[in-house]
């Protein structure tokens, strides 16, 4: 039992209050007092709201369970299973066409098309990589990844291979070949760069010059306008440098002495207290806290070890530049930064109420997080995050339109606490549970005065799907949900209900993340389709992915692909609501353990990292060794799928055990390098990371909407616990 703090009828604990009370409220206009008296007004108020909606989604759950379990309903009759649940009201009656009334959006959400990263905020080193990736190397990430074939000749080695480097070189020329065209002959060409008689003129190998097809792109420059030491560019609305640098190795080799080209890259970034962060008590809520506390005052910084090196990271300073005419002028050096509060579902213990029951978690952020911001909304920080003066609060697992408005009374309510102007907190609706995706109009108008974001979220909105319709039958194999109509009809709706409730040029809408981070050439080949979609953001594993990402963006003008997205039929309701039942379920034995083994697998791969070590994401590698950035999402989908065949007959629960038990000794082989990992197979009946994953599928079909947060944070709980006894023994030994 942690040490609590007894303050406006609330206990609190110690860790908390003090973090509140000495390093948040210290350098802001709030008295301690008040900001309790306030806070515990809002939890009073609004919990039991909170706990009405949860009831909600059981009561709408029973409902739809009780249908499927009646032999005469039939959900391949669309027309009356969409009456069934227009019924209960799981969907809403249509809203009036509208347009979204947000004000105050930062260009990078509304204005902008680029890469967005997500990142746990428990990891300051993580952070700090993500908000310093606004700009990145385009010849970094091409030299250092499969996007330049790692072939014979042009193999990355430990010292730089100049083969190799021309090939990064000539990909860059053809970049700014598409990007920044000239009047005729190609950069490939080009040797040297010169701004004469107010002009950039470009001199090519035969001696030829040349100019800019759009002489306006030019915006800026560095150094000496006669001899600068980097060019600015835009393009599509993005920004790039070409850079010069008489030192560098690569600039020694190159025709023209550019050393590199940097492309503004990560425009955005979530700092998450939700799915990649393993937050269970007070203790990891202020490690949250805290580094959102040292992002919003710009002074968050960490020690780094890299290749036997000593550093401190910090947060990148703004980059200052001239115009040809000689006016300054300066960008942001950094990513623009959303928080992603936890849910609806979730109470921490860190707060405990009047009535004796731990805080819904999903209120403890917005008023502990919204604070902080305070730092960045005031200006007295270091480095601006928002210039239109705006908290941006991405707000995931949200289930229909009501709970899209309990968010919006609670921002209301703490925004008045605060002493903040109406509004000044946005949100970001993840678009990611079905109830939500087949009522979005209605969401967004719930929102239509804060929302700057809509986001597609295939795994969570996946594994909603079959916990919705566990009863209904057994799900096709895993990879086969992925060509079934639903998931096309999701994804189209979720940018045709944007485009038609106004979001483009005033709000992000956006698509889901790359998984595999060490696949680079395959994610340059794919995930333009998202730019192709109408999305303007989409999100990528890491600061190298958001650059090679940001070509995309370079490549298609999303604001134009849009003008041809809005004049298309609609993606269809019914679509969306088909189930993906398997059509036939006579696969092979061997089909059968596959798809168990894959699956759990997965799950253990995930959940021996989450309640041993705290680790809420990270690159876990999969049945074949391929590293896949794995979060809760993905372990929601995995847990929910075994259930469903279980429950279905496809396997037994012998089989589901054997193949827990002929996987947990893969993945402690697959984790033998790591010295802070626990085997599981040296005592597995009571290994708590192990019986945590049996437990995420035997008792899957009970969890609340699917989510794997209750056991996990239990088994998690239970490890600190037992961790902090035996300190306790150790020391008394």
């Amino acid at each position: 039992m942690s040490e609590r703090t007894h303050i406006a009828g609330l206990q609190v604990s110690t860790c908390l209050y003090e973090f509140v009370e000495h390093e948040v409220l210290v350098d802001l206009p709030i008295k301690t007092a008040d900001f309790w008296q306030q806070f515990a007004a809002i939890i009073e108020d609004l919990s039991p709201v909170n706990a009405a909606l949860l009831q909600t989604r059981a009561d709408l759950q029973q409902a739809i369970t009780a249908w499927h379990e009646q032999p005469s309903n039939d959900v391949n009759n669309i027309e009356s299973y969409k009456a069934f649940l227009e019924n209960i009201g799981y969907i809403v009656p249509k809203v009036e066409n509208f347009h979204i009334t947000t004000e105050n959006v930062d260009d990078e959400l509304a204005q902008m098309a680029g890469p967005q990263l997500v990142v746990p905020i428990t990891n300051a080193r993580f952070a700090l990589n993500a908000v310093n990736a606004r700009w990145g190397s385009l010849y970094d990430a091409l030299y250092g990844t499969d996007a330049i074939a790692d072939q014979e000749g042009y193999r990355r080695t430990q010292e730089y291979n100049p083969v190799r480097g021309q090939q990064v070189i000539s990909y860059g020329r053809d970049f700014l070949d598409n990007a920044l065209p000239l009047t005729t002959g190609s950069h490939q060409q080009a040797v040297s760069y010169q701004y004469v008689d107010n002009e950039l003129i470009i001199t090519l190998a035969d001696q030829k010059t040349v100019r800019l097809y759009n002489p306006s792109q030019l915006l800026g420059f560095q150094g000496e306008l006669t001899e600068p030491s980097c060019l600015l560019f835009e393009h599509n609305g993005l920004r790039f440098e070409v850079n010069f640098n008489a030192n560098s190795e690569i600039a020694a080799r190159d025709l023209a002495g550019i050393s590199d080209i940097t492309l503004e890259s990560a425009l955005t970034t979530i700092m998450d207290c939700e799915d990649s962060v393993a937050t269970v008590d007070a203790e990891d809520k202020v490690s949250a806290y805290r580094n959102w506390l040292g992002l919003n005052q710009g002074k968050l910084s960490t020690k780094v070890t890299k290749n036997n090196q000593h550093f401190v990271r910090k947060m990148a300073s703004d980059k200052c530049y001239k115009t040809p005419e000689g006016n300054s002028f300066s960008l942001s050096g950094r990513s623009l930064m959303f928080i992603r509060n936890v849910g609806h579902l979730m109470t921490n213990d860190a707060i405990i109420t009047q009535q004796g029951t731990p805080v819904y978690e999903g209120i403890l952020d917005a008023m502990i997080t919204a604070t902080i911001a305070l730092y960045d909304i005031l200006g007295n920080n270091q480095l601006t995050n928002s210039t239109k003066k705006s908290i941006y609060i991405v707000k995931p697992k949200m289930h229909g339109p009501e709970e899209v408005a309990f968010s919006v009374a609670l921002f209301s309510r703490v925004e008045r606490a605060l002493g903040l102007a109406k509004n000044t907190l946005k949100m970001g609706i993840m678009d990611e549970e079905r109830r939500t995706s087949v009522n979005l109009k209605a969401c967004i108008f719930a929102a239509k005065e804060r929302v700057v974001f809509i986001n597609t979220g295939f795994l969570d909105r996946t594994g909603d799907e079959i916990h919705t319709s566990m009863a209904c039958g057994a799900m096709e194999r895993k990879s086969a949900i992925k060509d079934t109509p639903w998931i096309s009809a999701y994804e189209n709706s979720n940018v045709d209900i944007g485009l038609q409730c106004g979001l483009s040029k005033k709000a992000q809408i956006g698509k889901g993340m790359w998984p595999i981070p060490d696949n680079m050439a395959d994610m340059l080949n794919s995930k333009i389709a998202h730019v192709n979609a109408g999305a303007n953001t989409a999100w990528v594993p890491s600061p190298t992915a958001a650059t090679l990402h940001a070509l995309h963006y370079h490549q298609v003008d999303v604001f134009k692909i849009r003008e041809q997205l809005s004049i298309r039929v609609p993606a269809s309701l019914d679509h969306m609501l088909s189930v993906p039942l398997a059509k036939g379920t006579n696969w092979s034995k061997q089909e059968i353990s596959d798809e168990l083994d894959n699956n759990i697998q997965g799950i253990l791969g995930y959940v021996v990292r989450w309640v041993d070590q705290g680790i809420g994401c990270s690159k876990v590698p999969d049945i074949n060794n391929v590293g896949l950035m794995e979060d809760r999402a993905t372990l929601r989908i995995s847990s929910q799928h075994v259930a469903n065949w279980l429950k279905h007959g496809i396997c037994h629960a012998e089989d589901v055990e054997n193949s827990f038990k002929k996987m947990a000794k893969i993945v402690d082989q697959q984790n033998s390098n790591d010295p802070a990992y626990q085997p599981m197979c040296q005592d597995l009946s009571s290994n708590v990371a192990f019986n945590a994953a049996k437990a995420l599928v035997f008792e899957a079909e009970e969890q609340p909407n699917g989510y794997t947060e209750p056991l996990l944070h239990a088994y998690r709980l239970k490890v600190k616990r037992l961790n902090k006894t035996d300190k306790a023994v150790s020391l008394i030994a």
